[in-house]
């Protein structure tokens, strides 16, 4: 069975830095692209950047020059370098990937893990 598990979030002055994981585990044949999505409550679940597994990225317009993804393909990892962080980047972030595994082909979400910033 396929999971992927984040860690990294928390508490973080605006201004300051945080650094996501997210890694995932189970019979897993191939990584396509990862991803990391960010939602606060009462709104849609919204990209805020992408890999692809030979390393092309896209970012939400809000977040580029501040947030960074980069993946480990070894370790079916994917990080997100978060800089210059602002109140407004408070969500819960979730890392999603395209994942080919034993049994099934599709997209997995991770758990959800929540980062504040404050004023």
């Amino acid at each position: 069975q396929v999971q992927l598990v984040e860690s990294g979030g928390g508490l973080v002055q605006a201004g300051g830095s945080l650094t996501l994981s997210c890694t995932a585990s189970g019979s897993i044949f191939t990584i396509n692209a990862m991803g990391w999505y960010r939602q606060v409550p009462g709104k849609q679940r919204d990209l805020v950047a992408g890999i692809t597994r030979g390393g092309s990225t896209i970012y939400t317009d809000s977040v580029k020059g501040r947030f960074t993804i980069s993946r480990d393909n070894a370790k079916n990892t994917v990080f997100l370098q978060m800089n210059s962080l602002r109140p407004e980047d408070t969500a819960v972030y979730y890392c999603n990937a395209d994942i080919r595994a034993l049994g099934s082909a599709r997209d997995y979400w991770g758990q959800g893990t929540q980062v504040t910033v404050s004023s």
